[in-house]
């Protein structure tokens, strides 16, 4: 067709280019050239800056004085810990971007959300991937009423916007923003083009009307939201749906919110019935711990305002390959190096002589550098074939040169080692030099790494 243009667009810095290329220029990301199809590119971008302009009323500027705190009405989605992922739950005329690995429950979460908004509130849902049918099949597998709720099986953005105006419904769900396209735009659905204006249109939508309106976003083969990066930037909020398939715990943990904090995280448990929420997440971690094994510790991490005990895992075994082998699930692999490192420098062992393998059980990922005193004794449990005794948890941060830095919630943390049986706990001297903590449990400050060796007692 006359007037259509080929270029490849950079899906992490918009950058574009004639031809494909295997590393950004611009950027430096490698294999994020997609190619794309434009016609009418310019049209779109102008109409929504009108619409802008428009929905705003802001022509001019403002002097900072006269500006006021606007209040966010929010309406809780009936599950309590994607409302604590939300900040509180839904803000009227924001929208949230949910991402997941395909098969990992995004559709019955927000089926189910869908049931429990539908009480008060009217829902349409709109699909862009399943029959009405299916849709169906799935709600009366999950017990949906569908009180408030409408379904709308459409691609096509401007019938979407058109239905949501003859509907006015209050809280809108697209599945999957990917599936969306508009006619005003050559491109097939699911470039970065459509993607962009699609999600823009939605964005203005939600802000005029004051519809809480909620996205799915796929994801490529690197783990990241499919599509341009400025969808990310975009929305109020991102939310990533993490958990594997072939276990029963799913994990929301939201990157970006500008209603609440980005800290905290909603666990989940995948049962015949939908998505059940799990108030204890601690206990579900921690179930099924061997006792008196090496390389077992527990660790307490702070996700936001929630203390979380999870539970590491080390195995070290002689080697059979020039190099030996490291592994790590749950931690960051270079941060497990960085430990090894320590130890063997500081503490004379060698690891560099087996192999290491690091797990986290539960599917869950330590990201604070609390749990790098619970790593070290893991792994120093394992090398030395010395349980670390079963009511001992350990927090605390290490230093390269093997030095124990004090970490930041530590009393909401021995609080919750308390109520889940613990007895004694290794934490940073450094939180007990200023400020004493009153616990129901023996504390063992250490100041570094050297007096860990002490605490692990010989096997029976």
């Amino acid at each position: 067709m006359k007037g259509l243009k080929t270029v490849y667009v950079c899906s992490e810095c918009q950058s574009r280019s004639p031809k494909w290329m295997g590393k950004c220029t611009n950027c430096g990301a490698w294999n994020s050239f997609v190619e794309d199809v434009v016609e009418q590119e310019r049209k779109s971008p102008a109409a929504t800056r009108h619409s802008l302009t428009e929905r705003t009323g802001e022509q001019h500027a403002t002097p900072y004085r006269e500006l006021e705190i606007p209040s966010y009405i929010r309406t809780a989605t009936g599950l309590s810990e994607l409302d604590r992922v939300l900040g509180g739950g839904l803000v009227l005329g924001s929208v949230v971007l949910l991402s997941g690995e395909p098969g990992i429950g995004k559709s019955t979460l927000l089926m189910q959300i869908s049931d429990i908004l539908g009480a008060r509130r009217r829902v349409l849902y709109v699909s862009g991937e399943e029959s009405g049918g299916q849709l169906k099949l799935r709600a009366e597998r999950l017990g949906v009423k569908g009180d408030n709720l409408s379904i709308l099986t459409e691609t096509n953005i401007e019938r979407i916007l058109k239905e949501i105006d003859n509907t006015k419904p209050e809280v809108v769900i697209v599945d999957s923003i990917q599936t969306i396209y508009s006619e005003n735009i050559a491109s097939t659905a699911g470039a970065i083009t459509q993607v962009r204006e699609s999600a823009l249109a939605f964005i203005n939508k939600a802000k005029s009307d004051n519809i809480s309106v909620i996205l799915v976003g796929h994801v490529n083969k690197e783990g990241g939201i499919a599509g341009p990066k400025t969808l990310e930037h975009m929305v109020d909020a991102v939310l990533y749906f993490e958990g594997e398939r072939q276990q029963a715990y799913r994990i929301i943990r939201a990157i970006k919110n500008r209603y609440g904090s980005t800290n905290e995280i909603g666990v989940f448990e995948m049962t015949d019935e939908g998505l059940a929420e799990v108030m204890n997440p601690s206990a579900m971690l921690l179930a099924g711990r061997p006792q008196n094994t090496p390389g077992n510790c527990a660790v307490c991490t702070m996700e936001g305002t929630r203390p979380i005990i999870a539970e590491i895992q080390a195995l070290v075994s002689a080697t059979a390959f020039p190099a030996p082998r490291r592994t790590s699930n749950g931690i960051d692999y270079n941060r497990l190096c960085l430990i090894l490192a320590v130890l063997e420098k500081r503490l004379g062992l060698r690891f560099s002589a087996n192999d290491v393998y690091l797990n986290v059980i539960g599917g869950l990922r330590l990201d604070e550098p609390a749990s790098d005193v619970a790593v070290a004794m893991a792994l120093i449990s394992s090398l030395t074939d010395r349980a670390v005794p079963d009511d001992l948890i350990a927090i605390g941060e290490l230093g390269l040169s093997g030095e124990c830095r004090a970490v930041s919630g530590l009393e909401h943390r021995i609080k919750e080692a308390a109520r889940l049986g613990f007895s004694r706990a290794v934490v940073p001297y450094r939180n007990l030099e200023k400020r004493q903590i009153k616990a129901d449990i023996e504390l063992f400050p250490i100041k570094s790494i050297f007096e860990i060796l002490k605490l692990l007692v010989p096997e029976k």
